[in-house]
């Protein structure tokens, strides 16, 4: 893969987000019903319904009508056997790339002067651009590695969660349309997290690959994993990095443990009965595990939730929000 095939991929993924997203900030705008707004806004609130939103009702007709185009809620797992699978697989590639050669971070100090003596002569670079360069580089990888890490946690606890936590309704089903479009996010997310680093480190990873075929097994050097080494660069990254992670932690241990209490609220794995969840955010937000994992096209599936809480029981709290306390 040539260095030119980099950039390449950046901007596929963001047309392809675009084209995602677009038309759920449409639906945002405030077009008029003549002008098709209202069923814009239909539409993406069909697509985006899942579970008890959009249940069959008692009406054959209106149940016929609901059914179609829909799976059930279960294949929510499909996500994240997905998610895992992606990420697990651009985590070790890039990891392997940066650990063989974006280590150490800082040249050894003998290293210098080797540096320095190949500059000599040169007017284009100076030896601190060229550093500069370098180690903005490695960060820039081994930063990769550290998003890698955080997206592997989410999606390996999502897939338990879904496993052991949640028990769905029979019933529950959702959208085909918000069915691709998880399958797409859970695809697109890895690689956009990689996509900075992924076509250097795949020329990398080719590279070696063929170094091996040639050589064969005995006359490649062995791997040796050196934890320090491996763990350093990962302590060295920024303060900006650091406060994304622990607003990660902190967003995440909201949802593990919103997450366990609407999975506690259907002992009978089999049964449709409902119940009004309370603790934690749910005391402010019909759906604080959407917030904890707020993703624009989840704003729709609240909203939906919410007016469904609200239908289903008279003694709902009116003072509760959809998603966001105070604004939505």
């Amino acid at each position: 893969m040539e260095k030119g095939d980099g950039p390449a991929l950046q901007p596929l993924l963001c047309l392809a987000w675009l084209a995602a997203t677009l038309p759920i900030l449409a639906a945002a705008l405030p077009i008029p019903a003549a002008a098709g707004g209202r069923l814009l806004h239909s539409l993406l609130s069909a697509f985006s319904s899942r579970g008890k939103t959009v249940r069959p009702s008692s009406s054959s007709s209106s149940s016929s009508s609901k059914a179609k185009f829909t799976v059930p809620q279960k294949y929510f797992l499909h996500f994240y056997v997905v998610g895992v699978a992606v990420t697990t697989s651009l985590l070790l590639a890039i990891c392997f790339y940066a650990y063989m050669k974006m280590t150490p971070l800082l040249p050894e100090p003998s290293s210098y002067s080797t540096i320095a003596s190949h500059l000599i002569g040169s007017n284009s670079f100076s030896f601190g651009s060229v550093l500069s360069r370098t180690m903005e580089h490695k960060y820039r990888v081994w930063r990769t590695v550290f998003v890698l890490l955080l997206m592997e946690i989410q999606v390996l606890r999502r897939l338990y969660e879904t496993e052991n936590v949640f028990h769905y309704s029979p019933s529950a089903r959702m959208h085909i349309v918000g069915y691709l479009t998880g399958l797409f996010y859970y695809t697109a997310a890895p690689l956009s997290l990689a996509s900075s680093c992924l076509p250097e480190a795949i020329d990398f990873i080719r590279g070696q690959i063929v170094e091996f075929i040639v050589k064969g097994r005995a006359r490649m050097p062995d791997l040796v994993i050196d934890s320090p080494s491996l763990l350093k660069p990962l302590l060295k990254l920024g303060w900006c990095q650091w406060i994304g992670a622990i607003v990660f932690i902190w967003g995440s241990l909201h949802q593990i443990r919103c997450h366990a209490i609407l999975g506690s609220l259907r002992e009978n794995k089999d049964s449709d009965e409902y119940v009004i969840p309370c603790g934690d955010w749910f005391s402010r937000v019909s759906c604080p595990h959407y917030l904890a994992e707020l993703i624009t096209n989840l704003s729709f599936a609240a909203v939906q939730t919410h007016r469904w809480y609200l239908q289903k029981f008279e003694d709902y709290p009116r003072s509760r929000y959809a998603i966001i306390p105070f604004v939505l």
